[in-house]
């Protein structure tokens, strides 16, 4: 299912998306972990045209931890040898925006970089939880726009301040809790021609060997959210550029890159 949250009537709301209009439910959707469609059906509120609501980020993260250099055509294209085990980093919750939402491009930064993502959201606590088990723990899967300040990261010689702006973790618009997440064309366009075209089937580390890995380190809580690495094709946005992110089972992220 594609849950959401949305607005209507200036209100926060929860739902799904079936296809053809949003269904309000009353709990948020991360109560929906272990999913009882029955149980969800009598819970049902209200129906709207997506047309007429304000999609907004499908989760509120007390942590992004983001994976770099997990697709094997973006260390090819770097010219990068294949890491042994994944290399991480984490975004501050306040880098986080929704769809149609503006990023906003810093004054202290000369380039910014798109760099699109799956997206792991944690559905269950979890602590050294083994890989064979990490489905268990993942309430579903969406859209993560890991947006760089690549002279920044440069500069620095390390990513914190480069990688967390405010506005710099554009996530959504929907989860989906039902597809198969290592075999998902990914696309990404820019001003509407594509720059990244790649499929998750080119992952080096799975959703599941990096939940491991990184519960392992750190516990991740309900809505944590994990990107799983970018693959080839990243590059730099202009002030106005839209840009858009594809994955095949969960839609399209879309954002303008405005001014400070």
């Amino acid at each position: 299912m594609k849950f959401l949250k949305f607005i209507s009537e200036n209100q926060i709301k929860n739902g799904y998306y079936d296809g053809e209009k949003v269904i309000e439910i009353k709990n948020d959707i991360l109560e929906y972990n272990d999913l009882n469609i029955t149980n969800l059906k009598n819970e049902l509120i209200k129906s709207y045209n997506i047309n007429e609501i304000k999609i907004i980020n499908p989760v509120n993260p007390s942590k992004i931890v983001c994976v770099g250099l997990n697709y094997k055509d973006h260390a090819e294209e770097m010219d990068l040898n294949l890491p042994l085990e994944p290399k991480i980093f984490i975004k501050p919750s306040t880098c986080v925006i929704g769809n149609n939402d503006k990023i906003i491009y810093p004054k202290t930064s000369k380039r910014v970089d798109y760099e699109g993502e799956l997206a792991i959201i944690i559905g269950k606590k979890a602590k050294n939880v083994t890989q064979d088990i990490a489905n268990k723990y993942i309430f579903g899967y969406s859209i993560i726009n890991d947006v760089t300040a690549r002279d920044l990261t440069i500069k620095d010689e390390q990513w914190t301040r480069g990688k967390s702006f405010d506005s710099f973790a554009p996530i959504g618009p929907f989860v989906q809790t039902e597809m198969n997440p290592l075999n998902q064309n990914i696309k990404v366009y820019l001003n509407d021609t594509i720059k990244q075209d790649s499929n998750t089937k080119n992952m080096i580390f799975s959703p599941y060997k990096l939940l491991e890995y990184i519960s392992n380190i750190m516990t991740l809580y309900p809505g944590d959210v994990i990107a799983t690495g970018t693959p080839s094709g990243v590059g730099p946005m202009n002030k106005n550029d839209i840009i858009k992110i594809s994955i095949e089972d969960i839609g399209i992220l879309t954002n303008e890159l405005k001014e400070d």
